[in-house]
């Protein structure tokens, strides 16, 4: 069977009306970029003073135009929490073959909000951030094959991750869910108990209709 190789971005140059020569990727028409002017930003312990143009954001366009829109300060509140909604919603993002349980959504949530509190911004989606479908179960499984609670569980995963940048969450959990494991027995017993619960009709039963 011949492989498929995927295809290379292709990016292309402009250069803009302010003279900067900007990367376009594919067939994209407009980069955006925030901008933070730190001579504008002082932090004293919990207290934070910003000066006008301390925040702002870029929008390069492909035709060369560019627009450096600095957010007002009466509005920073409004946009900070805007730009926040957009972070958590983003990590809930999957594809539909894929999907995120409930469980599975305020773990990743979490897991996050962890990152987020800590002062880090957290992977991208491209390096293995955002949700990962049955992440839930997989957590649960650790649980009960160590007797560790949840919290314990979560910190030693994150710990994990934070130790190698090349693994992803999705790569860690799916370690976990090997057929040949204690916790890939578990998860197994789990996800059929679930899939009993939710059956439809009694399949055992329905063999003499076949």
């Amino acid at each position: 069977m011949a492989t498929v190789e995927k295809s290379k971005t292709e990016y292309t140059a402009v250069e803009m009306t302010d003279g900067r020569s900007v990367q376009f990727a594919g067939k994209r028409k407009v980069n955006k970029e925030t901008l933070i002017d730190t001579s504008k930003v002082v932090v004293d312990g919990n207290t934070m003073q910003l000066e006008t143009g301390a925040v702002s954001i870029r929008m390069d366009f492909r035709n060369g135009e560019t627009r450096t829109i600095a957010l007002p300060l009466s509005l920073l509140a409004q946009f900070a929490g805007h730009g926040a909604e957009q972070k958590f919603g983003d990590e809930l993002a999957t594809t539909a073959d894929k999907p995120l349980s409930e469980d599975d959504m305020v773990l990743a949530i979490d897991d996050l909000n962890a990152l987020i509190q800590s002062g880090k911004w957290g992977a991208g989606r491209a390096t293995g951030g955002g949700g990962v479908s049955g992440a839930s179960i997989v957590v649960q499984a650790i649980c009960e094959a160590t007797g560790k609670d949840l919290a314990t569980v979560k910190a030693y995963l994150q710990k994990k991750l934070d130790s190698d940048p090349a693994l992803t969450r999705r790569a860690l959990y799916d370690s976990f869910r090997v057929a040949t494991t204690k916790t890939g027995a578990i998860i197994k017993r789990m996800e059929e108990a679930k899939l009993a619960k939710t059956a439809k009709v009694d399949a055992d039963a329905e063999l003499v209709n076949v």
